[in-house]
């Protein structure tokens, strides 16, 4: 093997056994300190840090941190008080004998590679290869790599088939909004990136590919948040022959295996909770429950139904019990009302247990005796608890809310444990919601799920009161995967179109590739997309998705390293059929 002229061994191999030995290695320059005669420079390639020695004051004359080199020289013991025990090569040092610049860096840098993820994220990510030789943000990158091999052996464990399907596809009507990509063959006409690769998944079962599995990149051309970027990348999953508790029992060993191998936190064991979605909203007030906050949301409603309280009137009234914190100061719970307000709440009441067994606050006027007792005895109220009250005269409104203001309330009491990693399961999902706005039926959730019963009542409920084999994987108030046990049905499928404003053949016409695939026999199938970059910012306790991914977009969906999105010059527009119309200012 042809001996390599950069490095005879990397900085992780190097510790006291080496000492004597003649070394070669290559890196960057992370730090130079004149300590009188004696210099002194902080190697690092991409294993540790080195520290490397000279004498000769001319031998870092003109060179700059982060600049390339290759040194060359011999191992030697560090005086005992110099040892550093933060870096794995601490009891050693290289006394250098060559030094070679392989590449010159400016000596003015935009920001501190060492401090970097304190810097204003936009300048973090317009000089990201920068940013990338940071420990922390390097290894959240290694850790990545690290899953996806786990992840990829695991699904060959398990007897699952990787294939890869297409990123150029069609648009689809339901879902998030597609990125687009005009066609220069097909003039005025376009592909889109896949939102995820759903119909292609169906179409493999329907091939014959009893189990697949792909690390898929997905799109969708939604606003950014923490947890959401253009691009991401999900374990993609399908089997066929196959019900809900199949693909869960599957789901469940992979989320528990790799958060407990590459975690310190305390998982939940297996089998995870598994929690309906009304009683989610009722009980947490969202699908996506952080089992992590004891509290639970309570429904006073009915107790309440004759209150002389205006703003209870004919409105849900959902109520939170906290224990122990009746003597916080009247500025405490002012922070609460203001939440409140910053969340479009026109107000939180709430009352106090006082140690004689009344109550105290200010909606207590308000209530009856009868209604004290009741609210009291039902809810469990103890001495020096607090009932917060939140209402509203739309429902879905109201819990959200109160979802709201139990996690508000969780963080400020210190109730979420911090050390674990809470999973649960969230499933009978309605099929269909209705929209205030538009004043019609939408998907809940995935509209090529099986509806329970397969649509065939759907004539005798309502459409919000039918229930599809959906569900979702959560961690820590956070969804983790999405899937579903699919329709294979072609008649039921037409009709749950239909309900949401689809005629069968404009149901043909947009999915003409699965609803022509399924005339030829499609065997009942369900799967699951647990998201790759959700669990890695939760094993490493990042705040959001850009810190896990290599090379995301800035908040605002920009790529600030490469320049896009971009203009196109005119040729490039002709080419492809496009003219930009400019917007009237």
């Amino acid at each position: 093997m042809k001996k390599n002229i950069y490095h005879t061994d990397y900085c992780e191999d190097l510790d006291i056994k080496k000492v004597g030995e003649k070394v070669v290695i290559s890196g960057w320059v992370e730090s130079i300190r004149d300590h009188g005669g004696v210099l002194f420079l902080d190697l690092r390639d991409h294993t540790e840090t080195l520290q490397v020695v000279s004498n000769d004051d001319s031998i870092f004359k003109g060179l700059s941190k982060e600049s390339v080199i290759r040194v060359s020289g011999t191992i030697r013991k560090r005086d005992e008080e110099t040892y550093n025990d933060k870096i794995k090569t601490g009891e050693i040092e290289l006394l250098i004998d060559d030094l070679q610049v392989l590449g010159k860096s400016k000596s003015e840098l935009p920001f501190e590679i060492q401090t970097s993820k304190n810097i204003k994220e936009d300048v973090r990510l317009k000089y990201r290869y920068l940013d990338m030789r940071n420990k922390k943000v390097k290894n959240n990158l290694l850790l990545r790599s690290e899953i996806l091999h786990y992840l990829r052996n695991k699904m060959y464990d398990l007897g699952f088939t990787e294939v890869q399907t297409p990123i150029l596809t069609a648009s689809s009507p339901e879902g998030a909004r597609d990125f687009v990509v005009p066609s220069r063959i097909f003039k005025g006409k376009f592909y889109a990136l896949p939102q995820a690769p759903q119909i292609y998944k169906e179409l493999l079962m329907v091939g014959g590919f009893e189990k697949y599995f792909q690390i898929a990149p997905c799109f969708r051309d939604e606003d950014a948040r923490a947890d959401r970027t253009l691009e991401f990348y999900q374990l993609d999953l399908e089997m066929s022959f196959v019900t809900e508790e199949d693909v869960l029992e599957i789901g469940e060993e992979i989320f528990y295996d790799t958060f407990t191998k590459f975690s310190n936190k305390k998982v939940s064991p297996r089998p995870f909770r598994r929690i309906a979605y009304k009683d989610a909203m009722e009980d947490y007030g969202t699908d996506k429950p952080d089992l992590r906050n004891p509290l639970i949301i309570k429904d006073a409603t009915e107790i309440l139904k004759n209150t002389s309280f205006g703003p209870f009137k004919n409105a849900s009234i959902k109520v939170i019990v906290v224990d122990d914190i009746g003597q916080n100061s009247n500025s405490w719970f002012n922070e609460i009302v203001d939440y409140a307000s910053s969340i479009g709440m026109p107000g939180i009441g709430y009352v106090t247990l006082m140690e004689d067994g009344s109550l105290k606050g200010p909606i207590d006027k308000f209530l009856t005796d009868e209604e004290r007792q009741t609210l009291i005895k039902e809810f469990g109220m103890k001495s020096n608890s607090v009932m917060f009250f939140i209402a509203n005269r739309d429902k879905k409104l109201a819990q959200k809310n109160a979802g709201l203001i139990r996690t508000e309330l969780g963080n400020k009491c210190g109730l979420i444990a911090k050390d674990s990693l809470e999973l649960c399961i969230v499933n009978d999902f309605p099929m269909f919601e209705y929209d205030n706005a538009t004043g019609k039926y939408e998907f809940c959730h995935n509209p090529f799920s099986m509806p329970h019963n397969g649509l065939k009542d759907y004539e005798e409920k309502k459409p919000d009161e039918i229930l599809a084999y959906q569900y979702d994987f959560v961690c820590n108030g956070n969804e983790m995967a999405s899937g579903a046990i699919r329709n294979n049905d072609l008649d039921s499928l037409a009709k749950g179109f239909e309900i949401v404003g689809y005629t069968r053949e404009e149901v043909r016409e947009r999915f003409k590739s699965i609803f022509t695939a399924f005339e030829y026999g499609c065997p009942p199938h369900g799967g699951m997309a647990p998201g790759i970059d959700r669990i890695i910012m939760l094993i490493q306790d990042e705040p959001n998705l850009r810190e896990v991914q290599a090379f995301p977009t800035s908040a605002s969906g920009q790529d600030l390293m490469m320049g896009s999105p971009s203009n196109l010059n005119e040729d490039q527009l002709e080419e492809l059929g496009l003219k930009i119309v400019q917007e009237d200012e």
